[in-house]
């Protein structure tokens, strides 16, 4: 018996070992007609097993560059695209530097908070829409991350704390949505009420006439 530690190593284990001894004659083939049509058989083959890569944009591409890594980059063949270079391949990419901005209000959001420090940039058209959009999404985010009331001049002193001063609301209860009307489009209103009540629905009344006599 041969175990597979004792057999030579799979680069892309997911092909199956066929594949790789499939390469592995077809390097040993000395005809070079016949070892392109070799490969394109292997080609067809991989396709196969692994129909998934058909949804990759140009997934015979990708195909190819797979032939070439689990033939180590010592197949000699004929290749409609150009030959992959190993350390390209194993080129390390460069690290992401991690974002370092400071959120004041984590449940807004970041971009929210970008939104209403840009104001002062803004005309005064634009800042009379933002601020009612903005307050009103506000007002949504708060109740969603809370699952709570909120009162409206709270949302108002937030924006005005986080555009520096550019953005106020003047009367926030007349300007906001009301707060049940933002739970009810929330689908929130129906749970509260449900943990307030502490009551479950009946929803079997016929076991209550079941023992009645």
């Amino acid at each position: 018996m041969q175990y597979n530690t004792s057999r030579g190593k799979m680069l892309l284990p997911e092909y199956g070992r066929n594949v790789q001894n499939m390469i592995r004659h077809a390097m040993e083939i000395e005809d070079r007609n016949e070892r392109n049509r070799a490969a394109l058989a292997i080609i067809e083959v991989m396709g196969q097993l692994n129909p998934h890569l058909r949804d990759v944009d140009d997934y015979r591409h990708k195909l190819w560059t797979h032939l070439f890594i689990m033939s180590d980059f010592q197949l000699d063949v004929d290749s409609p695209y150009e030959k992959p270079k190993r350390e390209v391949l194993e080129e390390k990419p460069n690290q992401m530097p991690y974002p370092k901005s400071r959120i004041r209000y984590g449940h807004y959001g970041q971009y929210t908070q970008r939104i209403l420090e840009s104001a002062k940039e803004m005309s005064e058209e634009e800042k009379d829409y933002i601020k009612d959009k903005m307050g009103n999404f506000m007002k949504k985010q708060f109740l969603v991350h809370n699952n709570n009331t909120v009162e409206n001049h709270v949302i108002a002193q937030q924006m005005k704390e986080l555009s520096h001063g550019v953005l106020q609301i003047e009367n926030p209860d007349e300007d906001l949505t009301s707060t049940n009307q933002m739970l009810r489009s929330l689908g929130l209103n129906n749970n509260n009420n449900n943990k307030n009540t502490g009551r479950r629905p009946n929803r079997n009344k016929k076991n209550q006439k079941k023992y009645k006599k």
